[in-house]
């Protein structure tokens, strides 16, 4: 359930008001580059995890649909993707529109549609608390790493081979960041709450 003194805004709009829709559009451009420069970083950072290694990409991709809220959230990982398209060396490895066509194309549409999703789901205050925030980051890692495999499956011949290779060696990364993200969120909120006093 939303606060009542921030019903139905992102926090981002929480945390920075503006008047004017000039003042909004400076703001909204301002959050799309911070949040597509997040997404390069956190694919260029390897975390050591078991069974593999991780990025934190799926992290910051359901994160910037929470905070920044589905329009400016999804416009960031959509600016991001488009970078990658013209061949700017923002993913974790390769780039150009023929990367969208490999193996893991499905995987980068599904940040996008997971940013989306996210973002919704935030904009009903499911990122206030914290097993809203697990369900709904649950369900935006669900839809990446869905599309993800499927998409994998075309390239395999089949859905258990892109299950055993795209889907089982990040299951425990998966997890551990999508807790990371739904707890992230409502203690972002706590702390705003507790700065706004």
């Amino acid at each position: 359930m939303a606060d009542i003194r921030f019903p139905n805004v992102s926090l981002l709009q929480a945390a920075w008001p503006v008047e004017g829709a000039e003042r909004r559009l400076l703001r909204n451009l301002l959050m799309v580059v911070a949040g597509s420069l997040l997404l390069t970083v956190s694919a260029k950072i390897q975390v050591p995890f078991w069974p593999v290694p991780m990025t934190m990409q799926t992290y910051a991709v359901i994160l910037l649909g929470a905070v920044l809220g589905w329009r400016v959230g999804t416009a960031s990982v959509l600016f991001y993707l488009a970078q990658g398209a013209v061949g700017l060396p923002v993913f974790a490895s390769g780039a150009g529109l023929a990367y969208f066509a490999g193996p893991t194309g499905g995987y980068l549409v599904g940040f996008a549609v997971a940013a989306l999703l996210v973002g919704l789901l935030a904009a009903r205050g499911w990122d206030r608390r914290f097993l809203p925030s697990v369900a709904m980051m649950a369900l935006g890692t669900v839809v990446i790493l869905g599309l993800g495999v499927a998409w994998l499956s075309l390239f395999l011949g089949s859905l258990d081979k892109a299950v055993a290779a795209g889907l089982t060696p990040f299951l425990a990364g998966a997890v551990f960041k999508t807790l990371l993200a739904a707890a992230t969120a409502p203690l972002a909120w706590k702390l705003l709450e507790r700065f706004r006093g």
